[in-house]
């Protein structure tokens, strides 16, 4: 499938060699819509009339340099509020420290890892989506704020090689179970709309709708925040799989899809490895690919022996995949995805599809 680049936001790219700027316009092209200019005045008289999500600029830009460029910049209307991601191979960079010194972005010094400039450039572009939620009620608003602080923490403890700690995955989706309780969960599907961290999307809108589910059968409270928690961290061992196979356009290869399916035995093992990690959040990490016939993944388990939570999150996880929104794809309808996977009859426990079909119906069309 070709991406639409309609359903992409747009990043300016300024400077820096004739090759380096085709090899970042490679590494975003598949995630972004990306538009590049040798020199200073043709992206001046671009800029002026377009607003980006994000310019990115180089020190070495014709003819007076990426420092100079960026304060012209700043005195564009259309670009106040725009971040900037400087790049510079120089020991002693104005572009760099001025970035820095008026928190305008991320200074990047050469050479630097593509994955590091695919993360800072997605941290910058969902900083605006973020900062809409501060419109909206406020549980809602720390359901969407407390969980992707923590999926931030998350990402940062891996690095770090720091244990998962559970009170504070715990007390951080507290303000998500709240919500559900309540039925008040519209804002949260809506407020990540546009969010560039799909994974964060992905475990937020599985996490809603697996407790959702608990909700429908009479779970509430502490068994209610188990849910919302294993949802938010069923996918954890994705933030170890490499951006390229994770947010591939397209069907991945055997290999990629190999190493794409290796995030499950990841999340378990970083559960397992979690500070007071409880059973159930482990099974739902370490069961949602499984299948009632044995064919699923890692461990091809089936029937009996697949838990009910793991029956749940098997429905909720296909079901919020194809209804996910990608740069590449267009959400799914609800009804189509709900259609798709009535026929997973081998795969798919058909009682609790039949029983939340109205749950996931009505969740996804009121987020709509």
């Amino acid at each position: 499938m070709t991406p639409d680049v309609s359903r992409k936001v747009l990043v300016v790219v300024v400077g820096g060699s004739e090759r380096q700027r085709t090899e970042i316009e490679r590494a975003l092209m598949s995630f972004y819509k990306v538009q590049s200019f040798a020199e200073a005045e043709a992206a001046k008289a671009m800029l002026a009339k377009t607003t980006p999500a994000l310019v990115l600029i180089d020190e070495e830009v014709p003819p007076k340099g990426g420092y100079k460029l960026l304060i012209n910049l700043l005195l564009l209307p259309s670009l106040q509020g725009v971040p900037f991601v400087g790049l510079s191979g120089r020991p002693q960079s104005d572009l760099l420290d001025f970035i820095e010194a008026k928190k305008l972005g991320v200074a990047l010094a050469k050479p630097f890892l593509r994955s590091r400039l695919l993360k800072s450039i997605s941290g910058l572009i969902n900083k605006s989506v973020e900062q809409g939620w501060e419109k909206i009620e406020p549980v809602q608003r720390q359901a969407l704020t407390k969980t992707v602080a923590l999926f931030n923490d998350i990402s940062d403890n891996l690095e770090s090689g720091e244990p998962i700690p559970f009170a504070s995955v715990r007390e951080s989706c507290k303000p998500l179970a709240q919500a559900i309780a309540t039925q008040s969960y519209r804002d949260i599907l809506k407020g990540v709309k546009g969010h560039d961290n799909y994974s964060y999307v992905h475990s937020l809108r599985v996490a809603t709708f697996l407790s959702l589910f608990g909700t429908t059968i009479g779970m509430k409270g502490d068994e209610l925040l188990l849910l919302a928690s294993g949802g938010m961290l069923h996918d954890i061992g994705k933030m170890t799989i490499p951006h390229d196979v994770l947010n591939k356009p397209g069907k991945l290869s055997s290999e990629e899809f190999t190493v794409m399916k290796s995030h499950v035995t990841n999340s378990v093992a970083l559960l397992n490895s979690g500070l007071e990690i409880p059973k159930g959040v482990i099974v739902i990490a370490e069961q949602h690919h499984e299948k009632l016939d044995g064919t699923g993944y890692p461990n091809g388990i089936k029937g009996g022996q697949l838990n009910e939570l793991a029956r749940m999150a098997a429905i909720v996880d296909i079901f919020g995949a194809l209804t996910d929104r990608r740069v590449y794809k267009d959400p799914m309808p609800p009804e189509k995805a709900l259609g798709i996977m009535a026929e997973m009859t081998d795969g798919l426990d058909q009682n609790f599809l039949a029983l939340f079909r109205h749950v996931l119906l009505d969740a996804a069309l009121e987020a709509a």
